[in-house]
């Protein structure tokens, strides 16, 4: 993702054995482990430019390769998370590229929607992946969310698998784009939080 030739070849390969694309899913991106640990004001020139290349920038230059393909119009689905607008403790530098990346679906959502494209990004809840063993603390986190939601649990993979799905087809949400849409069992609407024992 952060070698513009590649991404051109993938999309001409795309272009050549299928000739249209309906949808894209923009699920990756990437920081530093040693992001995740360190206080942020001590976050690298170099980590930054990393972080934010790979996990907000990557959407943009997949976008307009793919756009051009939507022939038809088509929907393209970021994945985001809470820390793009709260601070969630050991986040860090990745909580600032998902700013980064919901700012863009915004204006990319803006850009091509005459072109009959979508753009929108799905916020989840935490959820045991790989990705989320890095982050420090993740399981105090994780069961602290559940306890604290709405839902007084945690969210299922299928949940936001499904969910995900509906952004993409146009025929459940044809009418929604430049949108954030929170699969978190409504934790990101809580306005403090419950002590221990309390519901």
């Amino acid at each position: 993702m952060t070698d513009d030739a590649d991404i051109d070849r993938l999309f001409a390969a795309v272009g050549e054995r299928f000739g249209r694309l309906d949808y894209l899913v923009h699920a990756l991106a990437f920081a530093p482990q040693r992001t995740f640990e360190q206080p942020f004001v001590e976050t690298e020139r170099d980590d930054w430019r990393l972080a934010m290349d790979v996990s907000a920038y990557s959407l943009v230059a997949t976008a307009r390769r793919a756009v051009p393909l939507m022939s038809e119009g088509g929907s393209i689905l970021t994945l985001s998370y809470l820390a793009a607008e709260r601070v969630v403790p050991h986040y860090n530098l990745m909580g600032v590229a998902k700013a980064a990346l919901e700012a863009s679906v915004r204006y990319l959502a803006y850009d091509v929607g005459e072109q009959g494209v979508r753009v929108n990004a799905l916020s989840a809840g935490p959820a045991r992946t790989i990705a989320a063993r890095s982050i420090s603390g993740f399981g105090d986190m994780y069961g602290e969310a559940g306890r604290q939601s709405m839902l007084r649990r945690n969210i299922k993979t299928e949940e936001v698998g499904a969910f995900g799905f509906a952004l993409l087809a146009g025929a459940l949400s044809g009418g929604v784009t430049g949108e954030t849409i929170y699969v978190d069992a409504g934790f990101h609407a809580i306005g403090m939080f419950l002590p221990p024992g309390e519901h």
